[in-house]
């Protein structure tokens, strides 16, 4: 008997950085929750401050994205909005 049904090339690839356990999901970097990522972020708030030669982000090095200078500069800012330092409180 033949087996005439069409087989499937799907293929899965999963890595994971030995230094902080970000994962890449047949080359795209996702977050924790699922959701997808990006490099240049990571290699913003991880990578650049902590990452070594185990370290397998491309954007590793590279400047821009999310930091968290950035991220304290946005909470300071919205803390502006909301009627002075909201951490203080």
């Amino acid at each position: 008997m033949t087996d005439d049904r069409e087989l499937s090339n799907l293929s899965l690839s999963r890595k994971e950085c030995p230094k902080c356990g970000a994962i890449w999901m047949n080359g795209k970097h996702t977050w924790a929750t699922g959701a997808a990522g990006s490099e240049r972020d990571l290699a913003g708030l991880v990578c650049n401050k902590l990452g070594d030669y185990q370290c397998i982000n491309p954007e590793k090095g590279v400047e821009g994205g999310d930091t968290w200078d950035k991220r304290m500069e946005d909470l300071e800012k919205m803390g502006e909005e909301k009627q002075g330092r909201w951490w203080d409180k």
